[in-house]
């Protein structure tokens, strides 16, 4: 594996280098040689990021934890990663599509699926046009973290969603 890591506002040392390296090469068991996985760690007041991205076949595989250790950040990044490459390797198996960056055991292997992604509730509601803003308060009532809403706008559906800060996201499709 072909490791491109960096820092914004950081100092990486042979140190830092070295525990990316360590933790996430428990990862080759999964990729081919010659995949990339690139590292970004950040430092801002006293959160500790990293991000790690991993290209393969048409998807990214990612993940960003902060904790304010960055030693405790890398031992988490890996195991979300590893968490994610299980699911990921159930919908290439059942899709029955090819393996892409991913070796050829680990596709074939039948590991123990701790993580089944299952739908337990499904609802269905009328969405009356709304602006975003208006959105945003009837989140708020409903004591939620993200609303589904027609824009009044563009009618297009859109999501608001809560952002740390007491501060709002929106979603959009891309058209």
């Amino acid at each position: 594996m072909n490791f491109i890591i960096s820092g914004k506002n950081i100092d990486v040392t042979e140190g830092l280098k070295s525990a990316v390296q360590d933790k996430l090469s428990k990862l080759e068991r999964y990729f081919t040689p010659e995949t990339e996985i690139i590292v970004t760690m950040s430092v801002e007041k006293d959160r500790q990021k990293i991000e790690v991205t991993i290209p393969v076949k048409g998807n990214i595989i990612r993940s960003e934890q902060t904790s304010n250790d960055m030693y405790v950040s890398i031992d988490l990044v890996e195991e979300v990663i590893e968490r994610q490459l299980r699911k990921y390797k159930r919908k290439i198996t059942d899709k029955h599509q090819e393996g892409g960056n991913f070796q050829k055991a680990f596709i074939e292997n039948d590991y123990v699926e701790d993580e089944e992604v299952r739908i337990i509730r499904t609802k269905r509601f009328g969405m009356k046009p709304m602006y975003p803003e208006d959105a945003c308060v009837q989140m708020e009532l409903l004591g939620h973290n993200f609303f589904v809403f027609r824009n009044a706008e563009t009618d297009e559906v859109n999501v608001v969603y809560k952002r740390k800060g007491n501060t709002y996201g929106l979603i959009e499709p891309e058209c």
